[in-house]
């Protein structure tokens, strides 16, 4: 109700209060009136001020919509930033955490470094403390050197060297260290462009977010160390099979040496040719197109040893040659192949290898029709350990799948005695994006998204 209502009221009553008290007890009308109009305007002023405002608060919060409950800006933040700080702590990435933290924490300004340099501010004052800047504030050092946060209620406490001659805006702030494994990695900075004391919920949400922060970082780093095992394996896996490949391939042109030295030169320079092919290759990643050029230099060498003892057919459409898989993801199947399948048979046997495209995966076989293998040793083969030369054969194609893209991606063997073998293994393909340089990160992009849902 509006309060000149009430005032209306109170004068209304004063006339009337004084009017009967003038009739009825013959007294002067202008005390009386003196009197009730104070007396009137004491409660109307009481009321006014300390009554009618609770009550008025209470209904409108009575009267407020049902609706969500408002949801902790912590939550929000660490949701949003949580796809950019899995990638580890960078320019980049603090940049887009940074966006995210000012546009939902409401602050004057954000800033992120590492231990030494500035990675994002935003906010007042960002065009002083460009990305990659040293760190200038002592009170960002001293968190960085204590590992313990700091909050700053005046321009000066920040200790900036640039502080007599520079109109900084910024004049309080909450610093707050980032940790990865206990150790102090960067810090974050919440400023605020007043002096004074720092409300309490922007502290909070500082060393929240610092925390939220450094466990995201943290994740990140364990997928780091996690990628590089994997590498690790997969180069421990493939110096396995290089030795054992090359020594075979030796000792078949040692036997021409004598016997026939111009051969022994060609095979040479083909043998020439697969090492500069290895050595060039800096990825452990390769197409189909180069993984069939190899294994057609290693099956020419074969023929040269073996003479007319198998043939080989490639059915594989033009289309898919180039997409990409594991290197070495052939030769050892089709070695195997020439070796258990087809030395021992009785005649010429024939090694194919076919390839498909279906539901989004490379499909190929390598199979012969050579002496096959027993029920009792099929069970043995993918086994570690097991396998021709050295030790290794089948069972490292099946280790380096397995690592790569998890345990249903392993070799499928059919097998009959007398009548061939076929491998059958499945590689998870996508589009490679063009900026990409390594195929690995589209290769393995599949099997991470299974992993993080």
């Amino acid at each position: 109700m509006h309060p000149l209502v009430f005032i209306a009221g109170a004068l209304a009553l004063t006339i009337s209060e004084t009017l009967g008290v003038s009739l009825w007890l013959k007294t002067p009308w202008v005390p009386a009136a003196l009197i009730f109009a104070g007396i009137n305007g004491v409660a109307v002023t009481i009321l006014l001020r300390y009554l009618i405002p609770p009550c008025l608060s209470a209904l409108e919060e009575k009267a407020a919509p049902v609706g969500e409950p408002p949801v902790d800006p912590t939550f929000q933040i660490a949701h949003q930033t949580l796809p950019y700080l899995r990638r580890g702590l960078n320019e980049a990435t603090a940049a887009k955490t940074a966006e995210i933290i000012q546009n939902i924490a409401e602050v004057g300004a954000v800033a992120i470094t590492d231990r030494e340099r500035v990675l994002a501010f935003l906010g007042a004052g960002c065009e002083k403390h460009p990305p990659g800047e040293r760190i200038l504030t002592e009170a960002t050092k001293e968190v960085l050197a204590t590992g313990r946060y700091k909050v700053v209620h005046t321009t000066r406490g920040l200790n900036c060297p640039r502080y007599h001659y520079c109109e900084c805006p910024l004049a309080s702030a909450v610093i707050v260290p980032l940790k990865c494994r206990g150790e102090i990695v960067g810090a974050l900075k919440l400023y605020q462009t007043q002096e004074g004391t720092l409300p309490p919920h922007v502290i909070r949400l500082a060393i929240g977010l610092a925390e939220l922060l450094s466990l995201q970082i943290e994740l990140a780093e364990l997928d780091r160390q996690r990628e590089l095992l994997v590498e690790a394996r997969l180069e421990a896996l493939n110096a396995q099979i290089n030795p054992h490949f090359f020594f075979n391939t030796l000792n078949t042109i040692i036997n021409f040496v004598r016997t026939n030295p111009e051969r022994a030169r060609r095979l040479l320079v083909r043998l020439a040719g697969l090492f500069r092919q290895t050595l060039n290759r800096r990825s452990s990643f390769t197409s189909l197109r180069e993984e069939l050029a190899y294994v057609r230099n290693y099956l020419t060498l074969e023929k040269a040893r073996f003479g007319n003892k198998f043939r080989y057919i490639q059915d594989v459409p033009p289309e898919l040659l180039d997409y990409h898989l594991p290197v070495l993801s052939l030769q050892p199947l089709v070695e195997n192949a020439v070796n258990h399948g087809l030395m021992p048979k009785d005649g010429p046997g024939l090694v194919k290898i076919t390839a498909r495209l279906r539901g989004g995966e490379l499909h190929i076989t390598v199979s012969d029709n050579g002496v096959g293998i027993s029920p009792e040793r099929l069970s043995q083969v993918l086994k570690p350990g097991c396998g021709s030369g050295n030790g290794v054969g089948l069972s490292n194609v099946n280790l380096r799948f397995q690592s790569l893209y998890g345990p249903e991606y392993g070799l499928k063997l059919k097998s009959e005695v007398n009548k061939g073998t076929e491998v059958y293994l499945r590689v998870p393909v996508i589009q490679l994006p063009k900026a990409a340089e390594d195929p690995r990160e589209a290769l393995l992009a599949p099997n991470r998204a299974a992993n993080s849902s």
